[in-house]
């Protein structure tokens, strides 16, 4: 295998890095924007052509949900334009791609965990352009595998716990909402099962969802947050509407991982041990600093 890790700086690609470099001994292409601008699609061409790319992990993607709501053309230039050109350089290459998306395809008023075949009607423009890549790639490169993911984090970058880690300690207390549910997603799991996929015999192709186990809000996420990091801020739980925001959030986004378990044998962890790694390991990369 050959394989290029785009948007490989952000959380899940610095993830890969590690994940990938000690598991397999295939050569391993990380760029980001500065090494491969994805909405060139010449480019985009090249750089696979050339380098002989066999597999294409997509980590790239415009993530501020706020800013998309004015930011349109460059969030659809990143989550659609850029997903096409990499969907027709891998079918000039005869690459397969995957491709990480987003819950934020549904909007939420489901009350059971969805399913890869349930309905989606995305509510913030940034939902609406994730949904428009994932039907763009299926068309361009039907072969490919497309992850929806949720309320990912890690030691990397920017995201909700080293948020809350920093409010904690300027704060005696900090509101949360509490009445929006789903499952936080720590970006060393989905870069296991990544690799579990890479590694697998077998290609099926499709969409998959995958989260840590577990269910919470973002008022428990908080709460465990701040306890596991031995902090003595109060968490207040609000309603989404006491925390007004400019893009629209789904209220329940619980996604069901049968599929992925059941295709590529992905064991996941529970959110709040996997929450206790990393918190050790934002520790460790403290200290180092």
């Amino acid at each position: 295998m050959r394989i290029l890790v785009t948007g490989a700086n952000g959380q899940l690609g610095n993830e890969l890095r590690i994940v990938l470099a000690g598991a397999i001994s295939d050569e391993v292409f990380y760029a980001d924007r500065a090494e491969l601008d994805l909405t060139d699609a010449k480019a985009v061409e090249n750089f696979v052509v050339n380098n002989d790319i066999t597999h294409i992990v997509n980590c790239a993607a415009y993530t501020n949900v706020d800013l998309a709501e004015t930011e349109k053309l460059e969030c659809a230039s990143v989550n659609v334009n850029a997903v096409k050109n990499i969907a027709m350089a891998a079918d000039a290459n005869g690459a397969k791609v995957i491709h990480i998306s987003t819950d934020y395809v549904f909007d939420g008023t489901a009350h059971k965990p969805y399913r890869e075949s349930d309905k989606v009607n995305p509510i913030s423009q940034y939902g609406t352009t994730k949904r428009t890549g994932e039907t763009a790639l299926i068309a361009l490169a039907p072969e490919s595998i497309i992850i929806r993911t949720a309320w990912l984090y890690s030691p990397f970058g920017k995201n909700f716990v080293k948020t809350m880690l920093r409010l904690s300690e300027e704060q005696n207390e900090i509101s949360v909402v509490s009445d929006q549910i789903g499952t936080p997603t720590y970006a060393h799991d989905l870069a296991v099962a990544i690799l579990a996929i890479l590694r697998c015999h077998q290609w099926v192709s499709g969409i998959y969802h995958f989260t840590d186990e577990g269910v919470c809000s973002w008022y428990d996420f908080a709460k465990s947050i701040i306890k596991l990091s031995g902090h003595s801020c109060k968490v207040k739980p609000i309603a989404s509407e006491d925390y007004p925001r400019p893009a629209a959030r789904p209220y329940y986004s619980v996604l069901d991982k049968s599929r992925i378990k059941a295709t590529y044998g992905v064991v996941i962890p529970h959110w709040e041990d996997s929450l206790e790694d990393c918190l050790k390991r934002i520790k460790e990369l403290q200290k180092i600093q």
